[in-house]
C-alpha cells in the first residue's frame, strides 16, 4: 500500500499506516544498529549506539503495545524513507578510510535517522491525539523523549570529540 494509495481514506487509516511504516523502520534500525557499533572507533559513539540498540528494541516493544490498544496486529510496510538513510550510511561508510572521519560520518548518519524518527512519531501523537488516543499518544511520547535524547547526545559527542577528532 502506498502512502496515498486508495487504501488510505481517513485519519485513522493513515494513522494506523504510519505506525506499520514506523514499525518496518525501527525494526530495520535494530538490524542496522550493531554494524554501525562493529564500525566505530570512538567509545563514546560505541557506548551511546550500544545504548541506543537496546532503546530501539525497547520502541519495536512500543510500538506493538500500540498496535493492541488499538486493536489490530503489528504490520510492517515498507519505509523507503528509512531504507534510503541506512543505504546512505552504508554507502559513505564504505568510502571512508579515516576512522576519525568515519565516526563522524556515523554520527552524522545516526542523526539523520533520528530526525526521521523524531518527525514521524510527533505526527504519530498529533493524529493518536486528534482520534482521541491519548492511551496511544502517551506510549509513542516516551517513544519520542528518548529519540530526542538520542539525537541529543549524538550532538555532544560530536561537538565534545568526533567532529574535533575528524578534522
Amino acid at each position: 500500500m502506498g502512502l496515498f494509495s486508495k487504501d488510505i481514506k481517513t485519519v485513522q487509516d493513515l494513522f494506523v499506516h504510519q505506525l506499520q511504516d514506523m514499525y518496518y523502520a525501527e525494526k530495520r534500525i535494530v538490524g542496522a544498529l550493531p554494524d554501525m557499533i562493529d564500525k566505530t572507533t570512538s567509545p563514546q559513539l560505541r557506548a551511546a549506539l550500544q545504548s541506543h540498540l537496546a532503546e530501539t528494541r525497547n520502541h519495536v516493544t512500543r510500538l506493538e503495545k500500540a498496535f493492541k490498544l488499538y486493536g489490530t496486529e503489528p504490520k510492517s510496510v515498507d519505509c523507503p524513507a528509512i531504507d534510503g538513510i541506512i543505504e546512505e550510511a552504508d554507502d559513505v561508510a564504505g568510502e571512508v578510510a579515516d576512522k576519525a572521519v568515519l565516526d563522524a560520518a556515523l554520527v552524522a548518519a545516526g542523526q539523520a535517522v533520528e530526525h526521521y524518527e523524531i518527525s514521524r512519531y510527533g505526527t504519530l501523537i498529533a493524529w493518536a491525539e486528534q482520534i482521541g488516543r491519548n492511551d496511544i499518544a502517551q506510549v509513542l511520547r516516551d517513544t519520542l523523549a528518548e529519540e530526542k535524547a538520542a539525537d541529543q547526545k549524538l550532538t555532544s559527542i560530536a561537538e565534545s570529540k568526533v567532529n574535533r577528532v575528524a578534522v
